[in-house]
């Protein structure tokens, strides 16, 4: 089965809200691998392996986000192949 690494970036009320947290189940329950971690600048970065369609479902998670959260921007990236085991919170 292919896989594909992205980046993404989530930008608006997306720290202190729960966003990694939440992150993280969604991105084990489609079964990705990768982390994620908050930036200096208020924004929140992930990186995952994963299938595209696992990637994809993911990535519509990240535009909504948890109940606290308000999504204003999401970009994605493609990276080149990583070999993350796990998901974890940076």
């Amino acid at each position: 089965m292919y896989e594909k690494t992205i980046s993404i970036r989530v930008s608006g009320r997306v720290q202190n809200v729960g966003f990694r947290y939440h992150a993280k189940e969604a991105a084990i329950g489609f079964g990705l691998r990768g982390f994620i971690k908050n930036l200096s600048d208020g924004t929140v970065y992930v990186e995952v392996v994963g299938t595209s369609l696992a990637i994809e479902l993911f990535c519509d998670w990240c535009r909504k986000g948890p109940d606290w959260a308000r999504v204003k921007d999401v970009f994605i990236c493609n990276l080149p192949d990583q070999d993350y085991t796990g998901f974890v919170i940076k």
